[in-house]
C-alpha cells in the first residue's frame, strides 16, 4: 500500500487517479481549493482518508498546503494534478499579481515541491499543448506580452514538464515524470473531448504506485504508459535552472 497526495482531485482527472487509487488499496490523501471543495472531493471517492484545503493560486495558501500534507507524515508518491484551463479572455491575476494560469499550474506545483518533505515519486500533468509552450521562459508572469489564455496555458503545461525534469536532474533518489492524459472530457476538457477520462487517470496512478520496471524511471514524459517526445526546450539544464530561479523569485521559496 502506498500513500498519494493528489492535488485538485475534487473532479476531473485528479478524482479519477483519486478512485483508482483507494480501489487498488492505496491510502490517498486529496485536495480541494475550498474546505467546501474538500468535503465534495471526500464524497466523491469513498475511502480516501482525508482532504486538504487550499487556494494555489494564493503563494501564501500554497505554502499553508505544503504545510498542512507534511502532517500526513513523508508520501510515497505525489501527483500535482491541479490545473486550470484556458478560457480567460483577460489576464486574471491572483491575490500575488500572477496571472492565475501560471500561479496554480506553474508556480504552486514548484512551491509544494520545495516545501512538502521529498517523496519517492513524483508525478506532474502536463498536456500535449506543452509543446507550443515558449522556451526561452521570457515574461512567465506576461507583464509584457500581449495577454493570450491559450499561449500562457501551454507555457504552464511547459513549465510542469521542465520542472518534472528539473526534479529527476537534481534529486536523483527521486523518480520524477510528467505525464500527458490525453483530451479527455473533464470540466476543463469540454464534453466533446475525443480521449477516454478513465484512461487519462491510469498512468499517474501507475507511475505512483507500480513496480512495473517500466514505471521505475525517471525524467521521463509518459502518455498511456509509454514515453511521448516533448518540447526540447524541457530537457535543457540551462532552462531547468532559469525556471527554477525565476519560480524562486516570484514565491520566495528556494528549490535545495
Amino acid at each position: 500500500m502506498a500513500k498519494v497526495l493528489i492535488t485538485g482531485s475534487a473532479d476531473g482527472l485528479g478524482k479519477a487517479a483519486a478512485q483508482l487509487l483507494v480501489a487498488q488499496g492505496h491510502d490517498v490523501i486529496l485536495h480541494a481549493r475550498s474546505p467546501q471543495r474538500a468535503k465534495e472531493a471526500l464524497t466523491a471517492t469513498p475511502g480516501a482518508r482525508d482532504a486538504i484545503s487550499g487556494d494555489l493560486g494564493s503563494i501564501a495558501e500554497t505554502k499553508a498546503v505544503a504545510a498542512h500534507a507534511n502532517e500526513f507524515g513523508p508520501f510515497d508518491a505525489i501527483i500535482h494534478n491541479a490545473g486550470i484551463g484556458y478560457q480567460e479572455r483577460k489576464r486574471i491575476t491572483t491575490i500575488d499579481g500572477l496571472p492565475a494560469i501560471f500561479a496554480i499550474n506553474s508556480l504552486a506545483p514548484y512551491i509544494l515541491t520545495c516545501l512538502i518533505t521529498k517523496p519517492k515519486r513524483l508525478i506532474y500533468l502536463s498536456s500535449g499543448l506543452h509543446r507550443n509552450g515558449d522556451g526561452s521562459l521570457e515574461d512567465l508572469a506576461w507583464e509584457h506580452r500581449a495577454w493570450s489564455a491559450s499561449s500562457a496555458y501551454s507555457d504552464s503545461k511547459l513549465h510542469d514538464v521542465i520542472l518534472a525534469f528539473a526534479v529527476a536532474r537534481k534529486w536523483k533518489e527521486i523518480y520524477s515524470n510528467s505525464v500527458d492524459p490525453g483530451w479527455v472530457p473533464t470540466r476543463m476538457g469540454g464534453s466533446g473531448a475525443p480521449d477516454s477520462l478513465a484512461e487519462g487517470s491510469v498512468t499517474q496512478a501507475w507511475l505512483a504506485t507500480s513496480q512495473d520496471p517500466a514505471a521505475l524511471t525517471t525524467g521521463h514524459h509518459f502518455y498511456h504508459k509509454r514515453p511521448r517526445d516533448f518540447h526540447p526546450a524541457a530537457a535543457k539544464p540551462e532552462v531547468q535552472e532559469k525556471f527554477l530561479a525565476e519560480c524562486a523569485r516570484l514565491s520566495k521559496v528556494l528549490f535545495e
